[in-house]
């Protein structure tokens, strides 16, 4: 599988979940692989770089390469590896949730389950 889109709608505001998802801290929270993020600077901008290591103890690196209100893209260091997040308002408090990811080259190794963005949707409802 070259790329893959997920969605769900959550029933947040779209800057809260946007100030959720970018938080580091917060991922470990709703991405049970990874145990640790952190990110270059607070608050991010374009360019900032995002570190997360996995439950084995592997980093990967990620740049920032687009922040619009309602989207965000980043690439892994090696620029293979896409994802973005994009979120539509559905009504003042409830958003459609769209998660995307995509290689260059090659295969998606561990795409991302609907289960990851219910255990999203959860944690962040519950805030």
């Amino acid at each position: 599988m070259k790329d893959k889109r997920l969605t769900i709608q959550i029933d947040k505001p779209v800057s809260e979940i946007i100030s959720f998802v970018l938080n580091p801290k917060n991922t470990p929270l709703w991405i049970g692989s990874l145990v640790k993020e952190e990110t270059s600077e607070w608050p991010v901008k374009v360019g900032s770089i995002y570190r997360n290591q996995s439950q084995n103890g592997t980093w990967n690196e990620y740049t920032l390469t687009e922040l619009k209100n309602n989207s965000f893209t980043m690439v892994q260091k090696d620029g293979n590896y896409h994802v973005k997040y994009t979120l539509t308002p559905i009504s003042d408090n409830s958003t459609n949730f769209e998660y995307y990811e995509w290689m260059e080259n090659g295969e998606l190794q561990e795409p991302f389950t609907t289960d990851i963005l219910e255990k999203l949707k959860q944690v962040i409802e519950e805030k």
